[in-house]
């Protein structure tokens, strides 16, 4: 694998592995709400991007230096590789809470 893809490929192996985890405890997407995960990562998503890119253009959010990214640059200083990122930052925290919710309800019920 080339040098320049690797936080690219972490980043979809990241995804890959929580959605094995999602699928093996039917937690979202394994529990049949697949459309409502998809809207709620992709709203998640696309509030951290509108976040970054105000953060970007007041001058407090840029791009870091690294051999590990692509350089794709989807606009200035927001590279390919942070639509990837806030993708596994939002479906984690979304198994997150749904795993604790599982837990309590399992917890309270024995």
């Amino acid at each position: 694998m080339y040098k320049r893809q690797v936080y690219l490929a972490a980043l979809l192996l990241s995804l890959t592995g929580l959605g094995l985890l999602d699928y093996r405890h039917r937690l979202a997407v394994g529990n049949g709400a697949a459309v409502k995960t998809l809207v709620i990562v992709g709203a998640s998503v696309a509030f951290f991007l509108i976040w970054d890119v105000f953060g970007i253009a007041s001058g407090v959010f840029f791009r870091g230096g690294g051999p590990w990214m692509t350089g794709i640059l989807l606009a200035p200083e927001l590279p390919l590789e942070e639509v990837f990122f806030l993708a596994v930052l939002s479906y984690s925290t979304l198994l997150s809470y749904l795993w604790a919710a599982k837990f309590l309800a399992k917890r309270r019920s024995s």
